[in-house]
């Protein structure tokens, strides 16, 4: 990684899957922390559950929670480019969003289980990382992200640096990469063929024609 300057901050003109995921994921922590403080401490086992499936979305691509919103019709912006009826966040390599899972959910897994066992004053962490990832998902700017950025962990969110595998299929298709290239790579061959075909030439010459 090359260390760089500049500012993070994820598209935010439509909500897709993974902004949501975010947006729930910062309320889950905020609830189960507040609940856990004022009800029963088992109550930040939903913390631990959020860390756990962060992990797991990280090191597997399955996000139970994603899937969830693809049902109800969200769209995704780092879906596998194999195109199926259930969600997968990409993992060919470790991208800077990629990152974010695991070291969130990481820190959330370990901050939970000190809280239930050690001191209820590690919920401010947990406070502080569920407000971040509500901020994150309401205007795209993430502390932690970069932070990661900086460092050099290449984004797929950001428009500047997205990968080159683009289309113009949708409105974000300045930072889409959900594999939709070869798609628009096809449509582009049947137009040209299509002006080419005799068919077509005879129909402009009838529009240029007074």
């Amino acid at each position: 990684m090359t260390v760089r300057s500049g500012i993070y901050i994820v598209p935010t003109d439509k909500w897709y899957i993974e902004r949501t995921v975010w947006l729930i994921a910062g309320f889950v922590l905020l609830l189960s922390t507040a609940m856990a403080l004022f009800l029963d401490r088992r109550f930040i086992l939903g913390v631990t559950a959020s860390g756990l499936i962060s992990m797991n979305v990280a090191l597997t691509g399955f996000c139970p929670v994603g899937n969830v919103l693809r049902f109800f019709g969200f769209t995704d912006m780092l879906g596998a480019k194999i195109s199926t009826r259930w969600y997968r966040m990409q993992t060919d390599r470790w991208y800077l969003e990629r990152r974010i899972y695991i070291v969130v959910g990481f820190n959330m897994t370990v901050a939970s289980m000190l809280i239930l066992f050690y001191s209820p004053w590690v919920s401010a962490f947990t406070i502080f990382v569920g407000g971040a990832m509500v901020w994150f998902a309401g205007t795209g700017f993430c502390v932690m992200a970069n932070f990661l950025y900086w460092l050099g962990a290449e984004p797929r969110l950001m428009p500047d640096h997205a990968p080159s595998e683009r289309c113009n299929e949708c409105g974000l298709s300045g930072v889409c990469v959900g594999g939709h290239i070869e798609t628009a790579k096809k449509e582009a061959s049947v137009r040209l063929a299509n002006i080419g075909s005799p068919v077509a030439q005879n129909s402009f010459s009838m529009r240029v024609l007074p």
